[in-house]
């Protein structure tokens, strides 16, 4: 089943909506109008009773009714929609007057007569409506007579016929303005979602440069445009990132093959004592290792960029870890005559393994940049609602145009010296991912000639 558009669906539901309450209107107008002139209707034939009534108050008995009706026909005759009868209260009901050609001697026994103002909504032989108003008068001579005034309602019933054909025909062509009126505002307001599809269109993994204006869109489209232009900016990001790492490991990996294959070509160039080659091999087998650690390096990093790593999180004791990193830094530290010291404690919510992993990297590098007979301290403190390591040496320190690189991956301050140490370029980085892990961030500060302190900040 094909589903329908969102403009589609939008513009029936409006229209629904409209329909709906033109429908509701229209009945309220009817019943509105209806009951406006029902009350008109009973006004004016309250106000002919009183009339009635005061007639019949000025010294008019029922002899003088039948002789000189005259005051009362006055009050009648010339509305044609108007219907008087007077009846006597004696047992025979005797009709004293009646003024116009409807009858209403069917009334005199289904409209019981009362003191107070009563009224009777009823249909005459042609269907037409009538409204009858009956009370009790006194005469001036103190008997007294039913009144029986009706009203042919007619014109009324002709008016509200009126707009019910009225209403009838104007209606389907209302809800046609309102569905074609509703069709075109939600193509007015979706029209800047176009831009949302020829963007997408647009984006490719060799392009991810185009984003949408946020400018004249609609508050929510434009918090929706925000969203998306921050998501292709993330995935810029990362696929510059990635374009980046995978040059750099290209480069990194391209030296060691390199050697291994130029020393393999020229030692197999000719015939060589058994000493050669083992030299050969023992310098090819170094070559290896840094290799294996740049593959153990890269594939650390793929594990603690996964989110589930964060699963495995418990309570840490930072200076536990941290004396546990010394123990393991014991003896290349007394190689060098150097001191490592530890201070305070803190715990933490984290993975164990990975933060000796972070500290390992910072306290080797530590050890082989400070100078003999020197002292590296370790110190744990809680900086406001969060809690830090640092590892701090002196040395040569690191000049202020590499701080901002030095996290990054195969970043060095001196490529040369590094590759002759063993360094694969990733131990820094392995920190920061750790600590991104651990939603916490990593510093550096360093005095050229001074000292270089590393920090490890992790939430509270």
């Amino acid at each position: 089943m094909r589903t329908s558009s969102l403009s589609m669906r939008l513009g029936l539901t409006v229209s629904l909506m409209g329909a709906g309450l033109v429908l509701l209107l229209a009945t309220l107008a009817y019943l509105a109008l209806t009951h406006e002139l029902e009350k008109l209707a009973r006004k004016g034939l309250e106000s002919k009773m009183e009339q009635i009534q005061h007639s019949l108050a000025q010294g008019l008995d029922a002899h003088a009714i039948r002789a000189r009706p005259h005051s009362l026909m006055d009050l009648v005759i010339g509305h044609d929609n108007f219907y008087l009868t007077i009846v006597g209260t004696a047992p025979d009901e005797t009709v004293l007057l009646s003024i116009g050609a409807k009858p209403q001697e069917p009334l005199l026994t289904s409209f019981s007569p009362r003191e107070t103002l009563g009224y009777l909504n009823w249909a005459d032989s042609n269907g037409n409506g009538v409204l009858s108003a009956s009370s009790l008068m006194r005469l001036a001579s103190g008997e007294r007579v039913r009144v029986l005034l009706s009203l042919d309602r007619r014109d009324d019933h002709a008016l509200l016929s009126a707009y019910l054909r009225a209403t009838v025909i104007a209606l389907p062509m209302l809800l046609i303005l309102i569905g074609m009126g509703a069709w075109w505002l939600v193509q007015r307001g979706l029209a800047p979602l176009k831009q949302f599809s020829h963007v997408a269109a647009k984006v490719t993994t060799q392009d991810l440069t185009h984003r949408l204006s946020v400018g004249n869109l609609p508050q929510e489209l434009g918090e929706l445009a925000q969203g998306f232009n921050v998501m292709l900016d993330r995935l810029d990001a990362g696929v510059q990132q990635l374009s980046q790492f995978s040059d750099d490991l290209a480069h990194e990996l391209r030296a060691p093959l390199t050697n291994l294959m130029g020393k393999a070509q020229v030692t197999l160039s000719r015939q060589r004592p058994p000493e050669a080659y083992k030299a050969v091999l023992e310098s090819n087998t170094e070559e290896l290792e840094r290799l294996g650690r740049i593959v153990s390096d890269m594939l650390f990093l793929a594990q603690v960029s996964h989110p589930a790593a964060r699963a495995s999180f418990i309570a840490v004791s930072l200076a536990d870890e941290a004396h546990r990193v010394m123990e393991l830094f014991a003896l290349s530290a007394e190689d060098k005559q150097l001191t490592l010291t530890l201070n305070g404690d803190a715990q933490v919510q984290g993975d164990r393994l990975m933060i000796q992993r972070a500290l390992s990297n910072l306290l080797s590098n530590a050890i082989r940049h400070t100078p003999a007979g020197s002292n590296i301290s370790l110190l744990v403190e809680a900086c406001g609602d969060n809690v830090s390591v640092s590892v701090s040496n002196p040395g040569p320190g690191i000049e202020v145009q590499h701080l901002p690189h030095l996290f990054e991956r195969f970043y060095r301050v001196d490529s040369s010296r590094a590759r002759t140490e063993g360094g694969t370029g990733l131990g820094l980085a392995i920190v920061r991912s750790i600590m991104t892990l651990h939603q916490g961030q990593a510093e550096v500060r360093s005095l050229p000639g001074g000292f270089t302190l590393f920090r490890l900040v992790f939430p509270g």
